[in-house]
């Protein structure tokens, strides 16, 4: 992995000129155990990684606004453990590979963190992202407070440092965009391959596994997310994971699946029939989704609101809805009446980022709708998910379709960076019939 030092540098002083005369604290994700002895693959936390490109566990960072320093606290190097677990940076070379201010063994993390709180105003943490860490800091501020005697102050309050990393990670600058699309594309390109693939009387997990060679294969370790393979009837199921069930030749096959890519997610979602040719109802919900997802991709814009985007793809929703008599009224009154929310039940998209669902709310301080700026990266996924039920015609019982894309936010519109997955329904036939 090539490590962009300048990229983590860059944040780590946006973030020291918000401390003023305080002090700032982050720490890795701890190891997770999968059972007994045996643990999950590693993965650093998001607000960590972003500051530090330091992908190590037992590693905590920091910032000290009083003299504008970053440092490091990790494992130090050890010989019989590297045999055994792999290569460890330690100390010295993360200091001059990552440009910290210092990197120091942590096992002196605390003793340090008691002599950075001295003199300073704040003490800014993740509140709540790991509660066992907090106490400990908050047991070393008690201590130091303590040691107020000596004539120097300590910390009177905390803050929560999401404040500001979670508006910076709001906007993807240059380096992040670059990975963001690779981490599309690979996700791209398994989803044609789990398209060219598909066919009758696979299991889901064998499309699975189609999607996970593809992300290896170029170079994504891991799946974003568990990835969804849902056939049939399991496609009104939102976060259906099992992907165990035998897929029928008329069955549809709602795939969202993405890759991560050194840290950054992809997340795209397709709907395609098993058999390569959409039936007529398969046919009509498919197009009632597309058409609000084009019609809200093409609204997506620097400052407007995400409120009025959403708004913009719920309407097309209920429209097709109601086009195929699967509702009756007027579109404001099924909005209105929440008739619509048997069948659409979640918003049109969420940040993606770091995280799949990455950072930052939709809203202001203010509570007002935040307005898109550029930089902003978003996926676009309206859905219709249809449950048999007496009330709806049987030609459209058990059809889930949802369809999903990355986007971000550029000067004048958008680019959907995740586009090359064919998504009409001629192109999905034609693909498929070319297989």
């Amino acid at each position: 992995m090539n490590i962009n030092t300048d990229v983590y540098q860059k944040r780590r002083k946006i973030v020291l000129s918000h401390l003023n005369n305080g002090v700032a604290v982050l720490f890795a994700a701890p190891e997770q155990r999968r059972s007994n002895d045996t643990y999950f693959a590693y993965r650093q936390d998001s607000y960590f990684y972003y500051l530090t490109g330091f992908n190590e566990p037992e590693s905590a960072l920091i910032l000290d606004g009083k003299t504008g320093q970053s440092i490091l606290f990790c494992r130090n190097k050890d010989q019989l453990r590297e045999t055994w677990d792999g290569f460890r940076f330690g100390p010295q070379a993360a200091q001059e590979i990552f440009a910290f201010s210092k990197a120091l063994p942590i096992d002196e993390f605390d003793e340090q963190l008691l002599s950075y709180l001295k003199g300073a105003d704040t003490v800014s943490l993740l509140l709540g992202l790991y509660p066992d860490q907090d106490q400990r800091v908050l047991q070393l501020w008690q201590k130091a407070k303590a040691q107020m005697w000596a004539g120097i102050n300590a910390p009177k309050q905390f803050t929560d440092l999401s404040l500001v990393l979670n508006q910076m990670r709001l906007i993807k600058d240059e380096y992040e965009l670059s990975l963001l699309k690779q981490a599309g594309a690979i996700s791209a390109k398994a989803h044609i391959v789990a398209m060219q693939k598909t066919q009758p009387n696979q299991y889901e997990y064998q499309v699975e596994a189609e999607l996970l060679h593809t992300f290896v294969s170029h170079g994504a370790r891991y799946p974003a997310y568990e990835s969804i393979v849902a056939s049939g009837k399991n496609a009104c199921t939102l976060h259906y994971v099992n992907n165990q069930s035998l897929m029928k030749d008329s069955d549809l096959l709602l795939i969202d699946a993405g890759a991560e890519f050194q840290g950054y997610a992809g997340d795209i979602t397709r709907t395609f029939p098993v058999n390569g040719v959409f039936s007529g109802a398969q046919k009509e919900v498919y197009e009632a989704v597309l058409n609000a997802q084009l019609a809200t991709i093409a609204a997506i814009k620097p400052n407007i609101s995400w409120q009025a985007v959403s708004d913009i793809a719920l309407k097309a929703l209920v429209q097709g809805l109601i086009d195929l008599k699967i509702l009756s009224g007027t579109v404001e009154g099924a909005i209105e009446s929440g008739a619509y929310k048997r069948f659409y039940m979640h918003g049109i998209g969420h940040w993606i980022g770091l995280d799949v669902h990455d950072v930052g709310g939709r809203f202001d301080e203010q509570g007002q709708p935040l307005l898109l700026q550029k930089g902003m990266c978003t996926t676009v996924e309206p859905g219709l998910y249809i449950s048999a039920a007496d009330d709806v015609p049987k030609a459209f019982h058990n059809i889930g379709v949802r369809i999903e894309d990355n986007v971000v936010v550029t000067e004048l519109a958008c680019e959907v960076y995740t586009a090359d997955v064919p998504k009409t329904v001629a192109q999905i036939e034609a693909l498929m019939k070319n297989q």
